[in-house]
């Protein structure tokens, strides 16, 4: 993939080269044939799904723990 470069301004006025897109196109979907990011697909039955979503919960609304740090006061 050969690197696309693009003249900008800057704000003094003085022109310089930039890197433009260097991704591929595409979306992230193509080529994904695997349940990679199906969290319900990873958990075999009833009973792990709901404990998959109850630790959510307690991560995030439980009064002794605020989102990922342990806090004394809310932020």
């Amino acid at each position: 993939m050969a690197e696309k470069k693009l003249k900008k301004q800057k704000f003094d006025g003085e022109e310089v080269e930039i890197l433009g897109p260097t991704y591929e196109e595409g979306t992230p979907e193509e080529g994904r044939q695997d349940n990679t990011y199906n969290w319900r697909a990873k958990l075999r039955n009833r009973n792990e799904r709901l404990a998959y979503l109850r630790t959510g919960e307690r991560y995030w609304f439980s009064d002794d723990w605020y989102g990922s740090e342990k806090r004394k006061k809310k932020a």
